[in-house]
């Protein structure tokens, strides 16, 4: 989980070091403002009902969370260009270590791709369960949205039909 010098629109920090024997149950939820930012910053029409549930079990050095991320979202069809509703729900497993440094756990392995046995840093004894709610709600997006029931139609020109046929027609002395 990486963190740029800009505020995050959804931030609930955990102290793990104040978890009763390294364990806690957490639920996040965005209220609509945070859910408008993330909105904004994901490029989606809205996002609404958007809660993380974790269990936060290990020892105060290495940790893992796991739980689910889950929202109703509002995305554009990539075919009709119309918004719709679509349920996100993402499952969440992350390993956290105090003894990883940030630098560490954004490492990329030979083939230039982050190294996923590699676990996050663990920086200054808190975990942000807000970050990874919305990195899990981003994980969960569909990259290419379409409405349900909405089907590409590839347009096929007719066999004696040439595919420029019809702008000829449009300049001046054309066809």
């Amino acid at each position: 989980m990486t963190r740029d010098a800009s505020p995050l629109p959804l931030s609930r920090p955990v102290n793990v070091e104040r978890l009763p024997q390294g364990r806690g149950s957490f639920t996040v939820e965005a209220t609509p403002q945070e859910c408008a930012a993330l909105a904004e910053d994901f490029g989606i029409v809205a996002v609404r009902d958007l809660v993380g549930r974790f269990e936060i079990g290990g020892s105060t050095s290495l940790l893992r969370v796991t739980g689910t991320v889950e929202a109703v979202v509002t995305q554009t069809c990539g075919v009709s260009l119309e918004p719709f509703e679509a349920a996100v729900s993402e499952p969440v497993e992350v390993t956290f270590s105090d003894e990883v440094t940030p630098e560490e756990a954004d490492a990329l392995d030979e083939n230039g791709m982050p190294d996923l046995d590699t676990p996050d840093a663990l920086v200054n004894g808190r975990i942000d369960l807000g970050a990874l709610t919305a990195e899990f709600l981003a994980l969960g997006l569909d990259p290419y949205p379409r409405k349900p029931g909405v089907a590409f139609e590839e347009v096929a020109a007719g066999d004696d039909e040439k595919p420029l046929a019809g702008l000829r027609k449009l300049r001046p002395g054309g066809e």
